[in-house]
């Protein structure tokens, strides 16, 4: 429980969230996340990389809390996260359940809720362990072009409160593609590796988002991440980050956008997934 709760609360990212273990045991664990304005986008709204946050430490707790601690390195191979409303001001609570566990994985269902019982989201996830073995190789990124316009909305965004506190900087954001730069900062580390699962997943989401706003322009929409898949290939590395996107399908107000996140030194890929954003009037 005591290295759990190191985990979950002692890392620089997670101290910065404000993330608190509620329960461990039994296969069941509770993350508690208070509301803060630094986690949120303008308005008061969660952002979705908190609780995609809150899913892959909720998965990875549940798989520590079956195989123990020594099982590890452990990465969140799979995961989706389905987002069903916006948490507006409120303290959200992860609750994550063990399904299965294997030799060297573990299946895992979270469901979010604010404290008055809301649905915020639910997610699946599958976390690996990899029992000490070498450290993954990852093939490399794909990339861009390498253009550098970060149109009318990028400087803006970069600036909300969840995205501020990350140090993203938006470098590109047109005809449907983006390009997005996540600093390997304190703010965004891991206790046992680089970049925090958790700041990766936002990071890919955030780049899924601005490829559809890159597709339509700023305008007087309403939008949000209906749901996200995502591949943690391994451990994450210590180096800065940066994500690629494009829309690759459109349909009216519905944006799916592939991503890759690679390491900016290396140009080796660290995660993949697909954000489907919807952007109305």
């Amino acid at each position: 429980m005591e290295l759990l709760r190191r985990w979950v609360e002692g890392s620089p990212y997670t101290s910065a969230l404000g993330t608190r273990l509620e329960r461990a045991e039994n296969g069941v664990v509770e993350i508690l996340l208070p509301y803060q304005d630094a986690n949120s986008n303008p308005g008061g709204a969660l952002h979705g990389g908190c609780a995609a946050t809150l899913a892959a430490m909720g998965a990875q707790c549940a798989t520590r809390l079956a195989m123990g601690e020594e099982a590890g390195p452990f990465h969140t191979a799979g995961i989706q996260v389905n987002y069903l409303a916006a948490a507006l001001s409120e303290d959200v609570l992860a609750r994550a359940e063990l399904l299965r566990r294997g030799k060297d994985m573990c299946f895992v269902q979270i469901r979010i809720e604010t404290q008055e019982g809301k649905p915020i989201a639910e997610a699946s996830a599958m976390v690996r362990a990899r029992h000490a073995a070498d450290p993954a190789v990852f093939g490399r990124a794909v990339g861009d072009s390498g253009g550098s316009d970060p149109g009318p909305m990028g400087p803006h965004v970069s600036k909300t409160p969840y995205m501020g506190a990350r140090g993203m900087v938006i470098e590109h954001m047109a005809d449907g593609q983006s390009r997005v730069v996540l600093p390997a900062s304190s703010a965004n580390a891991d206790l046992e590796h680089g970049v925090h699962e958790g700041a990766v997943l936002a990071l890919l989401d955030t780049a899924g988002a601005m490829a559809s706003w890159a597709e339509t322009g700023p305008g007087p929409f309403k939008a949000s991440t209906p749901t996200l898949q995502a591949q943690v290939l391994g451990p994450t590395p210590k180096q800065d980050l940066v994500a690629y996107a494009r829309v690759v399908e459109r349909d009216g107000s519905l944006f799916w956008s592939e991503v890759e996140v690679a390491g900016v030194e290396d140009q080796r890929c660290v995660a993949r997934g697909t954000v489907l954003y919807r952007i109305v009037t």
